[in-house]
């Protein structure tokens, strides 16, 4: 195994982690403020990182690219993520991993709708199995005492909050590819927090936000489950994007779905039954199938 290979599992692993994390602190801290916090921190432990890897000169962008990076912050990390979290607190972590398996396809998909690439019928047998395993997840299990109607909301933020994240990869794809990627990433952060700013003055909710920080919280549970989620599994992420193919780290990445099944039965103790397997074994099955054609 490779150093490129390493980070990108590595990188799975810290996300799992993150994840985990992120369900334990959502009793003491609402989605909302969570996504608020994970995003400045994020936005803050860039800049050292951009200046060290990037250096001092400011890149070239268009004002349409910058518009578009930053619109794509706003949907895919203000929107997406605060409703990934809102559905990690009511369906919890082990059904979250096996949601999120839908980003690929959704990429997939919507480059083929937008970006002009071609989709195979390996790759819509793909989608389908992903889609039966979401389907198998998605039945109540009364082992796990979850309300129906937590288990409908949740699923239907969490699959929203993947579709989201993968409109705003698919925004910014090209972007990406003949930018900087650390600056692009941080304009992706600044829409974000841009988003959460404008959301907090149109709503009136700033009197909430502050009530909500300015009560006790498990600082240090938030602190490492932010700093893993938006800048750690981040960087480790584009570092393998780096050394090996995308496509490989794509497909390595995937493994995190099974990091977060795992770890949300150890960890949390959250019920992991045949159905869950069953379902997180399709739902695998199925992106790597849509990876690979």
């Amino acid at each position: 195994m490779g150093p490129g290979e390493f980070f990108a599992l590595s990188s799975a692993f810290v996300w799992a982690v993150a994840v985990v994390l992120f369900r334990r602190a959502g009793d003491d801290l609402p989605p909302f403020e969570t996504n608020l916090f994970k995003i400045v921190l994020g936005f803050v432990l860039l800049w050292p990182t951009i200046l060290l890897v990037e250096g001092t000169a400011l890149p070239s962008f268009s004002g349409a690219e910058v518009f578009i990076a930053v619109l794509s912050g706003y949907l895919g990390i203000a929107v997406a993520d605060t409703w990934y979290l809102r559905a990690l607190h009511l369906v919890g972590a082990g059904r979250i991993g096996i949601i999120s398996s839908l980003l690929s396809p959704f990429v997939i998909l919507l480059s083929v709708l937008f970006l002009a690439e071609r989709l195979s019928a390996w790759q819509l047998g793909g989608f389908g199995l992903v889609m039966l395993g979401l389907l198998l997840v998605s039945w109540q299990a009364n082992r796990e005492q979850i309300d129906p109607g937590d288990l409908r909301k949740g699923m239907a933020y969490g699959i929203s909050a993947v579709f989201l994240m993968a409109v705003g990869v698919v925004m910014v794809k090209q972007i990406l590819e003949t930018r900087s990627f650390m600056w692009t990433v941080q304009l992706r952060m600044s829409g974000g927090i841009v988003g959460m700013l404008l959301f907090i003055a149109v709503r009136g909710r700033f009197a909430a936000v502050r009530a909500a920080f300015a009560r006790p919280l498990p600082w240090g549970l938030i602190f490492a489950a932010s700093f893993c989620g938006s800048y750690l599994s981040m960087l480790m992420w584009l570092y393998s994007y780096k050394l090996i193919p995308a496509s490989i780290s794509s497909v390595l990445n995937q493994s995190a779905n099974a990091w977060i099944v795992l770890l949300a039965w150890l960890v949390l103790h959250e019920y992991i039954g045949s159905r869950k397997l069953l379902g997180l074994l399709l739902t695998t099955a199925g992106v790597l199938v849509m990876l690979l054609a």
